[in-house]
C-alpha cells in the first residue's frame, strides 16, 4: 500500500474553490431560468443543494471532484481505502452547509490529521494522489 501523504490545507483550499466557481456558473444559469433573485434564500439554498449533490456524487463515485482532480488529492478513508456514497454525503454536507464551523472546529480538534469535523465524522481523509 502506498503511504498516505495528507493533502495541505492550501491544496484542499484550491480545489474548494474551483468547485466552488464551478458550481456558482451553473447556478448562475438555474438562477436566470427560474428567475430567482439570487441574493434571495431560496437561490442560496439551491446552490448550497447543488454543491452537495455534486460532492456527493463525485467524491463517492471515485473520491474526486473536479478541484480534486486538478490539485491531484482524492478523498480516501483513513488507511487510502475508497469511501462510499454514504461517507460521501456526510463529509459534504459540512462543507456545504455548515463549512465555516466546520473548519474551525477541525483546524483546533483535529489540526494534526488536516481532517475538517465532517471529515472526522465520516472518517475520511484528503490525500495526495501517487501519480
Amino acid at each position: 500500500m502506498d503511504e498516505l501523504v495528507l493533502a495541505s490545507w492550501s491544496d484542499r483550499f484550491w480545489a474548494w474553490l474551483i468547485d466552488v466557481l464551478l458550481m456558482g456558473l451553473i447556478w448562475h444559469r438555474v438562477v436566470l431560468v427560474l428567475g430567482i433573485d439570487p441574493m434571495h434564500l431560496d437561490a442560496m439554498l439551491i446552490l448550497s443543494g447543488l454543491i452537495f449533490v455534486y460532492w456527493t456524487a463525485l467524491e463517492g463515485y471515485r473520491g474526486q471532484s473536479l478541484g480534486k482532480m486538478l490539485l491531484n488529492i482524492v478523498v480516501v478513508g483513513p488507511y487510502g481505502e475508497a469511501i462510499g456514497f454514504r461517507d460521501s454525503a456526510l463529509q459534504s454536507f459540512g462543507k456545504a452547509f455548515l463549512l465555516p464551523v466546520d473548519c474551525l472546529i477541525g483546524l483546533f480538534a483535529f489540526r494534526g490529521k488536516r481532517q475538517r469535523l465532517f471529515n472526522k465524522l465520516s472518517d475520511t481523509v484528503v490525500k495526495k494522489q501517487v501519480i
